[in-house]
């Protein structure tokens, strides 16, 4: 396994810029692209740590659906301390699972974690009492999100939560500040001019952002009692949805 390193995928001018994809490339440099790239990131995990810890519930499962590296289902794991729980942590990159397995292996954390490499879309879920979809919600299909919304709904036992983080669109005029500040955040960060623009032309066709209204609404006809923010800075938002 290659070492992380810094995100520097687009510091150099492209050609062409292919659709972003979460390859080995990309899983390389994903914890510093990641915080370079998202506001309000390194707060958002350990709290979904906290969440879990409140919300798990003896013999059920958790989900972190699109896991990643783990980041998120290492913070559950630890909010599962002391309960009889498990998470199923899934991801459709075999980079993003191989690398997963690693840091789990290292955690020293007692929660069993079982690492799935599968599109979310596809799992059959248990009865479950905290799920996690942590900027993943967005890179679907915009038909395919309320059908997997309603199927974790069913599977959720009564109090069971969604944790759901997101890049949000806004009306025309909030939408062009709050860009504007996303940049400027990766700017602060390190990102150049050159970064920021083709790293946009990359993700646009494959991350689509949705207003914070279109979210709730869907939460709801899911069959959630109540949704609401917990965590925002500037377009990424984090939301508890409550069964």
């Amino acid at each position: 396994m290659k070492d992380l390193g810094p995100d520097t995928l687009f510091a150099s001018p492209l050609d062409r810029v292919n659709d972003f994809a979460f390859d080995e490339a990309v899983a390389r440099v994903f914890p510093d692209m990641i915080q370079r790239s998202v506001p309000g990131y390194t707060t958002i995990i350990p709290m979904i740590g906290l969440l879990t810890e409140r919300y798990a519930q003896n013999d059920t499962r958790c989900y972190d659906l699109g896991c990643s590296l783990g980041a998120s289902t290492l913070a559950m794991r630890h909010g599962l301390a002391g309960k009889r729980a498990s998470i199923v942590a899934v991801d459709n990159s075999p980079a993003m699972i191989e690398r997963c397995a690693h840091y789990i292996e290292l955690n020293n954390e007692q929660a069993p974690v079982q690492l799935v490499c599968e599109d979310i879309r596809n799992i059959a879920f248990e009865a479950c009492s905290v799920v996690t979809l942590n900027f993943t919600l967005q890179f679907l299909p915009v038909e395919n999100r309320a059908p997997l919304l309603t199927r974790i709904a069913d599977a959720l036992v009564p109090g069971g939560v969604l944790i759901l983080s997101e890049k949000l669109r806004f009306a025309d005029e909030e939408q062009n500040e709050q860009q504007e500040l996303h940049w400027l955040y990766k700017r602060a960060n390190g990102y150049s001019d050159l970064e920021i623009a083709q790293k946009r032309s990359a993700i646009e066709k494959v991350l689509l952002p949705e207003t914070l209204a279109t979210h709730q609404q869907r939460l709801q006809d899911a069959g959630f009692a109540r949704s609401f923010v917990w965590y925002q800075c500037f377009n990424f938002v984090s939301m508890l949805a409550i069964k």
